[in-house]
């Protein structure tokens, strides 16, 4: 049995072990869909998660966060959540103090209308200035979704949104330079490009899936649909070679998105790509299929708590994963029943890759 590291040059191995995985962009939902998801998260080998906090009603406080925190931590005792606020106008800076001593770790921006549950997305960056700025002072992160509302007299739309968002990333980083900066599931050559370019501060997650599709994946297959969309080839060969490099600032985030099977299968369907159950098998496959299956240790467990400085609760730190290479079928749906408390009824959530072989399976952990 081979353990990581290995050498990039080394034969491939039919058995790793490595820590278990940290998952630093999760949606992890409410009601029934939450409590079919939660204890998947360490199904797919994950012992900590980033929680977004685009909720309805989305997390603007310190309370709110950590109520939903203590159902997390019902659902999935085994894994550690650190939790995220919303940036809107209901954030002051007195806020952002108390959820430093709480314990809560970053700030979510979503531009307005670009995603699920964004309605109340920013529309300026200025105004929030003060708020970074204590941020800043108290070592909070900045998690940034990277793209720009679509726009006609613009020219903005899905396949250009991220691209035009980078000015905007520069300029942040320009007026807070010792802020912590993560732009969310890079797509495009030019954001990964734009990370690299800038200090030690900025760093940048990448999704599973996004490390597989293109743009002919998506169109007309709803499934495969998120935001931001996946691009061109070129862009994902952008987002392999950052991983076959190694370099430590850019670490998994799954952007892990359940919706039900019918919210998908409609003619305008919801962004999101469900890969929590299988993280780590999926991610072992891809790596695999362009050489860079020595890289997964880093990427998935080791770079994303560097850049955040944390570490897990007591007890789940130090546990390994053990996956072996062998092939087996992704299930068709993940089902969720109905909840009577808030009326919505029984359905299904279709995974990446349903009814698909995956190359790799986890055995033990």
């Amino acid at each position: 049995m081979s353990h990581f590291p290995f050498t990039h040059d080394a034969m491939p191995a039919n058995e790793i072990t490595l820590p278990t995985a940290s998952d630093f962009h999760i949606h992890l939902r409410q009601d029934a869909m939450m409590r079919m998801v939660v204890p998947r998260v360490a199904e797919g080998g994950v012992s900590l998660a980033y929680v977004m906090p685009n909720l309805r009603p989305p997390i603007t406080s310190t309370e709110q966060a950590l109520t939903y925190k203590a159902h997390l931590e019902k659902l999935a005792p085994n894994v550690t959540f650190l939790m995220t606020l919303f940036l809107s106008p209901d954030l002051t800076p007195d806020e952002v103090r108390r959820a430093k001593q709480a314990g809560i770790v970053g700030v979510k921006s979503y531009p307005r209308g670009v995603t699920t549950n964004s309605d109340s997305g920013i529309e300026s960056y200025e105004i929030y200035y003060p708020v970074f700025k204590v941020m800043e002072e108290e070592g909070l992160v900045l998690n940034l979704h990277g793209e720009i509302p679509s726009d006609d007299e613009k020219d903005v739309c899905f396949m250009n949104a991220e691209e035009k968002f980078l000015p905007h990333l520069a300029q942040l980083h320009a007026d807070f330079p010792k802020l912590k900066i993560v732009l969310e599931h890079a797509t495009s050559k030019a954001a990964v490009d734009m990370v690299k370019s800038l200090g030690d501060t900025v760093a940048c997650t990448i999704t599973v899936h996004h490390l597989e599709l293109i743009v002919d994946d998506w169109a007309g297959q709803a499934h495969h649909f998120c935001k931001p969309v996946a691009k061109y080839p070129h862009d994902r060969k952008a987002l392999r070679d950052v991983v076959a490099e190694g370099h430590s600032r850019f670490f998994l985030g799954t952007d892990s998105a359940p919706h039900p099977h019918t919210a998908k299968e409609t003619a305008h369907a919801h962004a999101g790509v469900f890969t929590t159950p299988l993280v780590l098998p999926y991610l072992a496959t891809i790596l695999d299929s362009f050489g860079a299956l020595d890289r997964l240790q880093g990427f998935a467990c080791e770079f994303g708590k560097r850049f955040y400085g944390v570490v897990e609760k007591d007890g789940h730190g130090g546990r390994t994963v053990t996956l072996k290479r062998t092939s087996f079928a992704v299930p068709q749906t993940y089902n969720f029943e109905a909840d009577v408390v808030v009326g919505t009824e029984a359905g299904g959530v279709v995974p990446f890759w349903a009814g698909k072989e995956v190359g790799w399976r986890i055995v033990k952990g």
